[in-house]
């Protein structure tokens, strides 16, 4: 009974539409037409009764829209269902690189640019870091400042060292000489023993210099290592730190303030600020404002929009003729809907990429295409269909959406806009050809870029079938009658 209710609305709202094929008391009769005296004549050419008139009132009441006729490969196009998705290096998950309290700055959904400012961690771990890093700059300072007083000892040694080798050579020619004079039976034995005396004591002397001068150079030596030792300290604290607060390293050693006070950036730091990467929108909170963050807590999601890929399911069965690079295109879910907002116009296209893996259980294959420009009815979840092109050197047919075929009993029809009149269709018999399930071929009666009625086609067959095919004519009342008048 609600069926039949809603095909007679929709016949009342064609009937008052399509009141210039109505009769209205004053119009032409027996295919003729009246004249002042009421005479008929028969010089107006009948009217083809599949012509329909569909002004812009009848085509916004039904919600009437059009197709182009366009070439494309029917039976070398593979279907499959799929979802989109962000790509892997879409979504970037920022973390408390320490434990602290987070200051939120953004809120969720907030865009975002690079370099903004997405929230703060008073952390008292960062403190205790930048004491680890005053420590080593101030143990290279210490073992600096002590090389520095190597140098005049080691001088102050090698002068002493040379004075000794010269008193020695002096004793050692003065025993010499006394030895020979001993010889000779002359010189005195206690001047002997008194030259040979110093000539001992200056050599210990001697010794302990160079012994102490050897013990100056090792422990010059060991200040260099501790010096290296904590120069790499300092650097690999320094590459900590700069991992810690996302700022470059050189960038933190860069002093600040006076030159007097200057201090090392990282000295400076309160607060550790995340900054985010790359422009995109907070898609996620993980905790709220002021709340405690352990280490490696996710604290704020952001993803890039326009960085998505279509993922769909193929059958492993069509693997014969699945192949990374082939071409591809992502249409609309659903051809028929009424007033959608997306059309059969905004699909996407892409190359074809096959998955690694298959699906044992439901016996299919990932499909990923990353479409060349995003349309603005892709988002994340959204369902679609992928259109790929076996064999691009196959010819293309002339088609058109199944959806646009209606069928009066077993026989389909179309309706295709007249050339030249916008405001008239004509309805005829489709010849038709194969199909994939969303487009068909049409074999003749058009031609490439007609345009057909999609979305009304299925109002204007209730309302033509059976009807203006036997020559019928609707009233203004929405009332149809057979024949002429």
């Amino acid at each position: 009974m609600k069926f039949m209710i809603r095909l007679t609305l929709i016949t009342s709202m064609l009937a008052v539409s399509f009141m210039l094929m109505a009769c209205d008391g004053g119009a032409a009769r027996d295919g003729g037409h009246a004249e002042d005296e009421g005479e008929f004549t028969d010089d107006q050419p009948p009217q083809n009764p599949n012509l329909i008139d569909i002004p812009s009132a009848v085509r916004s009441n039904l919600g009437i829209s059009f197709v182009e006729v366009e070439r494309r490969r029917v039976e070398k196009t593979l279907r499959a269902p799929g979802r989109f998705e962000y790509q892997p290096a879409a979504r970037r998950e920022y973390r408390t690189p320490v434990p602290g309290r987070v200051e939120l700055i953004v809120d969720q959904l907030a865009r975002v640019q690079a370099s903004a400012l997405l929230y703060r961690i008073d952390s008292p771990s960062w403190r205790d870091f930048q004491q680890k890093l005053t420590e080593a700059e101030s143990q290279i300072d210490r073992l600096s400042t002590q090389t520095q007083t190597y140098g005049p000892l080691l001088e102050a040694h090698q002068a002493h060292e040379e004075s000794l080798h010269a008193t020695i050579a002096v004793w050692t020619e003065r025993v010499t000489g006394l030895e020979r004079l001993s010889e000779a039976g002359g010189g005195r034995v206690d001047e002997l023993t008194q030259a040979r005396a110093s000539l001992s004591s200056t050599r210990a002397g001697l010794a302990e210099v160079q012994e102490k001068k050897a013990q100056l150079l090792a422990e010059r030596e060991q200040a260099r290592a501790g010096i290296r030792a904590a120069q790499s300290r300092l650097s690999y604290l320094l590459d900590a730190a700069a991992a810690i607060t996302g700022i470059d390293r050189n960038d933190l050693i860069t002093p600040v303030g006076e030159q007097e006070t200057a201090e090392p950036r990282w000295a400076t730091i309160d607060k550790i600020e995340v900054r985010s990467d790359v422009p995109g929108v907070v898609s996620h909170l993980g905790l709220t404002n002021g709340a405690w963050a352990d280490e490696k807590t996710p604290v704020v999601t952001v993803v890039q929009p326009d960085r998505l890929r279509f993922r769909a399911s193929g059958l492993q069965s069509d693997l014969g003729v699945l192949r990374d690079r082939l071409s591809a295109r992502i249409v609309p879910p659903t051809p028929t809907a009424t007033g959608r907002s997306i059309q059969l116009g905004e699909s996407m296209t892409g190359t074809l990429v096959l998955g690694l893996e298959g699906d044992p259980n439901d016996r299919t294959v990932d499909l990923y295409v990353v479409p060349d420009t995003l349309k603005s009815w892709a988002r994340p979840g959204v369902s679609a269909q992928l259109e790929i092109i076996t064999d691009a050197s196959a010819e293309a047919e002339r088609a058109i959406p199944l959806a646009a075929v209606q069928r009066d009993g077993l026989t389909p029809y179309i309706f295709r806009r007249t050339p030249g009149n916008p405001d008239q269709v004509v309805r005829m018999e489709a010849d038709l050809g194969k199909n994939d399930g969303r487009w068909v071929e049409l074999l003749s009666g058009v031609a490439d870029g007609d345009q057909i009625v999609l979305d009304g086609a299925f109002q204007l067959m209730l309302s033509t079938s059976g009807a203006i095919q036997k020559g019928g004519h609707f009233h203004a009342d929405g009332s149809f009658h057979e024949g002429e008048h």
